[in-house]
């Protein structure tokens, strides 16, 4: 069954579940700022909206939009700024 979490203070909500290609989340984010970490390499898409993301050891921001995809390293912190509501779909390799 689908698992659901809350992080943030409510700010961000996903819902767990699994693909044929792997363990998934699908989310949304309200406006802010926020630090998550990894404990598996994550492929995240953006399906609504625009998140800045700054990736570790990178001083600058980088912008994906709508259906475009970044990929983040096993056990490392990242930086998110969404401007207003955004959505993304996050696979688990």
């Amino acid at each position: 069954m689908f698992k659901t979490n809350e992080y943030f203070d409510g700010k961000v909500k996903s819902i767990a579940f699994e693909t044929s290609e792997g363990p998934a989340t699908v989310g949304v984010m309200a406006k802010g700022e926020y630090v998550f970490g990894t404990s598996t390499v994550e492929y995240m898409t953006v399906t609504s909206g625009k998140m800045m993301i700054q990736q570790p050891d990178e001083t600058e921001w980088k912008t994906y939009k709508e259906f475009e995809t970044f990929i983040v390293a096993k056990d490392v912190k990242f930086k998110v700024k969404v401007e207003g509501d955004t959505s993304y779909r996050c696979l688990y390799k």
